[in-house]
């Protein structure tokens, strides 16, 4: 019989603990907190962990979820994709989210399109190799958790010199939005839940304008535990003064990050200025294919351009995205937008802010 590692840090008696001592330390004033991170999102609505704290101590979710902040323009990409006849290699979590005209990726596999599900984007790699009569496209969406792996396969598929398999870069960074959101003088945010996988990455020194703007920055696991371990810690900081960076999640995030990741990224990428959803053009915050990688860069291959596209009438996606709402205010939460009908990536993501309302709270 094996022990399950994570099994003390979803312990209820310690975790009762740290609430009781969260509501003693945040007496007297009002502390607001943003997770960036979808993994966040959807463990602190599983666990219940906002029931647990005072009502003086608000989690907020933030723009954490990639899928849920690649703009509506992007999203149609994925169509002209398969317009032009290329075979779609995508994660799972892509299928539902609707294009403008209503198509998803879902729908578009069913009336015929090769659309095809994999788990890493090396497996991308799989299906070129073994029919190198038919283009494939990867769809590559993530922050800097998944970014080196997309990185990855468009270096292998240069070195392998496969001409049918190229990449659709939709990556985004962090340190961008991170700057937006602390200048947003309607969040008055007191400190950040800062994402595990991440900083796995980046180290540690991605949050130094989050202390240097005196706000507090916690590196976070995702077990209940070690959730209610860094909101005690956020609200000890915030009363203390106190703004180092405080890394929580040693057993997995080294300060420094990983060096071999981020050179990854760097010989393959270079920053760009997107588009994304709720927060418009962010400088700097994309990663584009450097002119090598031509041949296996989508865009260049398929002469794919965004268009500027409004989000789909009705839905907030944007506004949850940014914390400026909660998922229950949008008016189509729970009616025309339901987990079995999702309108927005909110909805439809495993990570967006919107599905985990929809399961775990309403």
């Amino acid at each position: 019989m094996t022990t399950n590692p994570n099994e003390p840090f979803r312990d209820g008696r310690i975790a009762l603990s740290l609430a009781g001592e969260i509501a003693a330390a945040s007496a007297g004033r009002r502390y607001k907190i943003m997770e960036i991170c979808g993994t966040h999102t959807m463990s602190i609505s599983r666990n219940g962990i906002r029931s647990l704290l005072p009502e003086n101590v608000e989690l907020v979710s933030g723009p954490g979820c990639p899928v849920c902040v690649t703009a509506q323009g992007d999203i149609d990409l994925f169509f002209d994709i398969i317009d032009k006849g290329a075979s779609v290699v995508t994660f799972g979590d892509l299928l539902k989210i609707p294009g403008s005209d209503g198509r998803t990726l879902s729908s578009a596999r069913a009336a015929g399109a090769d659309v095809r599900v994999v788990y890493s984007p090396l497996d991308a790699l799989k299906h070129a190799e073994a029919e190198p009569d038919k283009n494939f496209v990867f769809l590559g969406v993530g922050f800097e958790t998944t970014a080196p792996a997309i990185a990855f396969l468009a270096k292998t598929a240069m070195e392998k010199g496969l001409k049918n398999l190229s990449v659709l870069s939709l990556c985004k960074t962090m340190p961008e939005v991170i700057s937006v959101l602390l200048k947003d003088p309607e969040l008055k945010l007191d400190g950040f839940l800062c994402p595990g996988h991440v900083t796995a990455v980046t180290g540690i020194s991605l949050y130094e304008g989050v202390a240097a703007s005196g706000k507090a920055a916690v590196v976070a696991g995702f077990e209940p535990v070690e959730i209610l371990d860094a909101v005690l810690e956020i609200v000890r900081r915030v009363n203390s003064g106190d703004f180092r960076i405080v890394n929580k999640y040693k057993r997995v995030v080294s300060d420094g990050g990983s060096p071999a990741a981020r050179a990854m990224l760097d010989e393959v990428f270079l920053p760009e200025t997107v588009s994304w959803r709720g927060l418009g053009m962010l400088m700097g915050s994309g990663l584009r294919f450097r002119d090598e990688y031509a041949p296996w860069d989508a865009k260049k291959v398929f002469g794919l351009e965004s268009r500027p596209v409004d989000e789909i009438k009705g839905c907030k996606c944007g506004s949850v995205l940014t914390g400026k709402i909660r998922p229950d205010e949008c008016p189509l939460f729970g009616r025309a937008c339901t987990a079995e009908t999702p309108v927005g990536p909110c909805m439809v993501s495993s990570e967006g802010t919107c599905a985990a309302y929809y399961k775990f709270i309403r």
